[in-house]
């Protein structure tokens, strides 16, 4: 740890797939933490319960079930000492046309009501986690924080704009303010629409899968309790000089070379259907993690290959337990 633990957080997207590994995060570090999530139709309720199905059962996590873009915010924030920011609509390729809306409700104008808040609190850190969509196709691998952000897709544009945002309210309001940006975040409790989780049911069910592009395209891979813990650092490092931290896994794998490994893990190759790339998708990535590295003492810990296991095991475990996801927790809880 860099620096001392705060008394009480604050975490948007608390039943998401990086919030809720934050969340648990926190609760085993003896922090009290509210947990904020609308629990909006972006997937199932059911499935975003399960994740804080552990997290419900503490006595020191209360989660409060508003809508940032247009619920009361003061009082839920109210002596809170750090509040982290995951909350946000995601993906790329639903972030153009019609659905655009959504995108610049629950990424901006979310963002904006939930700095205005905390601009209004003594003290209080605030984490915007952003994303590597803000490069673009970035020029330079790896890709430093100083790099002029160039988005591809509506969706980079909006976490752009929380980005923006964050630094208006640091200038201005003087809220201490940090952001993160994480590469290709992977591991359990992942999106039912994200690629991992996608080729990992499929692979259980040797169904076939469809890739867009020709597989060679390169990510950084991030494993999510990597990214959870890099989070926690950003909001524990006093005075940072610089206040945008890259997260990545440190390596280029092909997409192709990953569909190989989920298939060896599952005990046999996945039947793969290349197809047309998307517009917006962006062609590779590489983070420089070297200033989170030096300031928040960040090094991955788990390999590409460690954790695909954990998230194909994550999945076969979904596979096993039937139960509704609400089935035991306390209704006190859900507020």
């Amino acid at each position: 740890m860099t620096g001392e633990l705060p008394g009480s957080t604050v975490v948007t997207g608390a039943a998401g797939f990086i919030g809720s590994h934050l969340v648990d995060l926190l609760l085993r570090s003896g922090v009290e933490v509210v947990g904020i999530d609308c629990l909006n139709d972006t997937y199932g309720r059911a499935a975003k319960l399960t994740n804080l199905r552990w997290a419900l059962g503490q006595e020191t996590f209360r989660l409060e079930t508003i809508d940032l873009a247009e619920d009361e915010i003061d009082t839920v924030v109210e002596g809170a000492d750090t509040i982290f920011h995951l909350a946000g609509e995601p993906g790329v390729r639903p972030s153009w046309g019609n659905r655009f809306s959504r995108y610049s409700r629950n990424n901006v104008l979310a963002t904006q009501r939930l700095l205005d808040s905390a601009s209004r609190l003594e003290a209080v850190r605030f984490v915007y986690a952003s994303s590597s969509s803000i490069y673009g196709d970035a020029e330079v691998f790896p890709t430093p924080e100083d790099t002029t952000p160039m988005p591809i897709s509506p969706y980079g544009s909006t976490k752009l704009a929380g980005e923006h945002l964050s630094e208006v309210y640091a200038r201005s309001r003087k809220l201490d303010v940090r952001i993160v940006r994480y590469f290709t975040v992977f591991g359990p409790r992942q999106r039912p629409d994200m690629a991992f989780n996608i080729f990992c049911n499929s692979a259980l069910d040797c169904k076939q899968i469809t890739v867009f592009g020709d597989g060679m395209q390169t990510r950084d891979f991030t494993f999510v309790e990597d990214a959870a813990r890099a989070t926690l650092e950003a909001g524990l490092v006093e005075d940072p000089e610089f206040r945008v931290f890259n997260i990545g896994g440190g390596m280029r794998v092909t997409l192709v070379d990953v569909i190989e490994a989920i298939g060896k893990a599952a005990g046999g190759p996945l039947d793969v259907n290349f197809t047309s790339e998307q517009v917006g998708d962006v062609r590779d990535t590489l983070a420089d993690v070297s200033r989170a590295k030096a300031l928040l003492g960040f090094a991955p810990r788990t390999t590409l290959l460690d954790g695909i296991s954990a998230e194909l095991e994550w999945v076969r475990s979904l596979r096993r337990d039937h139960r509704p996801a609400e089935a035991g927790l306390e209704v006190s809880k859900l507020k």
